[in-house]
């Protein structure tokens, strides 16, 4: 889950890194308010979670309340990569003297942390990474030994950091590995990291990614979801526990277990090709309890996307056999009754699946159409769908 960069904000002086004080605001009216209450030279950022802001005209300096005012009224409602800002943070000004970049995130590739690290901060890290790579430090943190003060030092090092300015920054960065590992970060970033004129180092901008796989130690960060933002349909699974990502096309996909739902959206995508270039219209995994009520989550889930013209159930029989997964299916059916309009093609194999396949034949429904195989299957759903 990533975070807005006023969440980010939050989090750190949590910790104690040391940021500004920034205000949350939603009208121009709002902005004024916060800007006279902060007073000097304040910043009015949009709160997306996109990069680029700056370049849009996402950011501006306001060196009074009125011209907060008037940033606010160019702000608000400006659509930045297509995402619109609803939402702003009014910042205190500071004097800057140096510019720093500095982020911790997870190494999947090498199960491991990785710190990157640059004395040329304020500007795109993917930039300065292709242009002048050498500028970059990338120092692996061991998790079970974290960055301390001495790790903060060696990192500043190979970051090219003078020696009088490691003494200031590695605190920093102890605290923002801090943050990193109590909040269950996959990524901490802070872009730019400052050095102000009066010697302080701050945090001018965070950027923090949570991992929502350890949420159930975190229930506290369900606060921090942006709802406005989230797909109803995503939404709806989710409140139902279900594992549903929607995606542009127009074979509804259930199945369970992740690799075969990943297995079934190649091959969906491929029959697509053969019949007008239909695609799969979402991932949705239902784990392993097919149950009717599951099944019927699902199924309402799909059938609400208007995109959706069939579905392809692809169920493989383990624990729950194939016999309650297709009882389950003309139970769910039943329990959305006329909500039910679209064709459903099923697929199963595995534990009872001539049994399942008995029960959903002998039922007769119009809606189902059975197949022997996950190709032949992807080929019937992605022909209805384009019919």
């Amino acid at each position: 889950m990533d975070l807005f960069e006023y969440q980010a904000r939050d989090l750190f002086e949590k910790y104690g890194v040391p940021v500004l004080p920034g205000i949350v605001a939603d009208t121009p009216e709002e902005v004024r308010a916060a800007a006279e209450k902060l007073g000097g030279v304040t910043v009015v950022k949009a709160q997306v979670k996109i990069g680029g802001r700056g370049k849009a005209g996402g950011v501006k300096v306001a060196k009074t309340a009125d011209d907060a005012f008037a940033a606010a009224q160019s702000i608000l409602g400006l659509d930045i990569k297509g995402h619109v800002v609803k939402r702003v943070m009014v910042a205190g000004g500071a004097r800057i003297d140096r510019e720093f970049y500095f982020s911790v995130l997870l190494d999947r590739a090498n199960r491991s942390y990785l710190s990157l690290t640059s004395y040329e901060g304020g500007m795109e890290i993917e930039q300065l990474a292709v242009e002048r790579p050498d500028a970059l430090a990338r120092v692996e943190v061991v998790p079970g030994q974290g960055i301390d003060l001495a790790k903060a030092e060696e990192i500043a090092r190979a970051a090219k950091f003078p020696e009088e300015l490691i003494a200031k920054v590695a605190p920093v960065l102890v605290t923002l590995y801090d943050v990193y590992t109590g909040e269950d970060a996959t990524l901490v970033e802070v872009n730019p990291l400052v050095l102000t004129e009066e010697g302080d180092i701050v945090a001018l901008d965070g950027k923090v990614s949570l991992d929502e796989n350890a949420g159930f130690r975190h229930p506290e960060h369900a606060a921090l979801e942006d709802k406005d933002a989230a797909d109803p349909l995503e939404a709806k699974a989710k409140e139902n526990d279900l594992n549903y990502v929607k995606l542009d096309g127009e074979v509804g996909i259930i199945g369970n277990g992740a690799g075969l739902v990943m297995s079934t959206l190649d091959v969906v995508a491929y029959a697509g090709e053969r019949h007008g270039g239909v695609k799969p219209a979402n991932f949705l995994d239902i784990g392993g309890g097919a149950s009717a009520q599951v099944m019927a989550n699902g199924l309402d889930v799909i059938l609400g996307d208007e995109q959706v013209k069939s579905v392809f159930v692809n169920v493989f029989g383990g624990i729950t056999a194939c016999d309650a997964v297709a009882n389950g299916i003309l139970q769910a059916l039943e329990i959305l009754g006329d909500s039910a309009t679209k064709p459903l093609v099923v697929r199963l194999d595995g534990n009872k699946v001539e049994e399942g396949r008995a029960i959903l034949e002998a039922a007769a429904n119009p809606l189902i159409t059975l197949a022997a195989t996950m190709d032949e299957g992807a080929d019937k759903a992605a022909a209805l769908a384009a019919a």
